[in-house]
């Protein structure tokens, strides 16, 4: 990241800035870092000025204790403020619940796009996030950030063998650094059911979207994401899953962000 701005409560935030045009903020979900979000930001840079960030608590931004969802809150209107004062934003998974909740907050947001929120959409699910709370709050205080890391591939449906296999990676290091950032983004999500209360506050248009070829739950929570906003749209990208492809969703953005 080239270039750091302060969050309210002092926490420096590592960013970049690409492209020229109207800002797009692109917000990363769980156990990612800026760097994620690059391949979709060279896709929306010909169009858009686009920023991506490491959040609080990985990559070379800061962290600062004790955590709430209001400072990440706070860290997006400081890059806000710090590329031009306004922006549009995009958010993948819990990262889309966190733009969700900037755009109630009241910040100077222009439109919102989100990409599978992972809210849980019946009771077995609800509980199934409870109790990954619980479990991830535990192991998370002892300092286990392995366990805490396997935790959240099971909740994502990766299969045990998947998770062996994860762990013989060359990426297990990194993804253990991030771990504590894991409870970031389960206070992010809240109870993990759809937030109605708080949706219904949004008064900026919103895009949700899910894959095509993702489990129907992940539909299901984008279309109740749309419904209850005030200006909300619902779309499916054929053929793509949790991880879509920047050459499908980029188009689908620019498009929606250009109106």
């Amino acid at each position: 990241m080239e270039k750091k701005t302060v969050s309210r409560d002092g926490t420096r935030l590592a960013y970049e800035h690409t492209g020229q045009g109207p800002v797009v903020v692109l917000v990363s979900g769980a156990m990612a870092t800026g760097a994620t979000m690059a391949p979709l930001a060279a896709e929306l840079a010909g169009r858009f000025g686009v920023v991506v960030y490491d959040r609080r608590g990985r990559g070379e931004s800061g962290d600062t204790a004790p955590y709430a969802v209001d400072r990440e809150v706070e860290d997006l209107a400081a890059l806000i403020d710090a590329v031009g004062g306004r922006a549009s934003l995009y958010g993948v998974s819990s990262g889309g619940a966190l733009v969700l909740r900037a755009a109630a907050s009241g910040l100077p947001v222009r439109r919102a796009a989100v990409y599978e929120v992972p809210y849980a959409m019946d009771e077995a699910g609800a509980a199934a996030r409870e109790e990954y709370t619980e479990r991830l709050t535990e192991t998370l205080r002892q300092g286990r950030h392995g366990e805490a890391v396997e935790l959240f591939l099971r909740l994502t449906g990766l299969g045990e063998d998947m998770i062996r296999g994860a762990r013989q990676s060359p990426m297990w290091q990194s993804m253990e650094s991030v771990a504590p950032s894991l409870a970031h983004d389960d206070a992010v999500m809240g109870d993990g059911r759809v937030p109605h209360g708080l949706l219904a506050s949004v008064d900026v248009p919103v895009l949700a979207l899910a894959g095509g070829a993702s489990e129907d739950g992940m539909r299901r929570a984008a279309r109740a994401v749309a419904d209850a906003v005030p200006d909300g749209v619902y779309g499916t990208l054929e053929g793509q899953r949790h991880l879509a492809e920047p050459g499908v969703l980029g188009p689908v953005l620019t498009q929606f962000f250009a109106a």
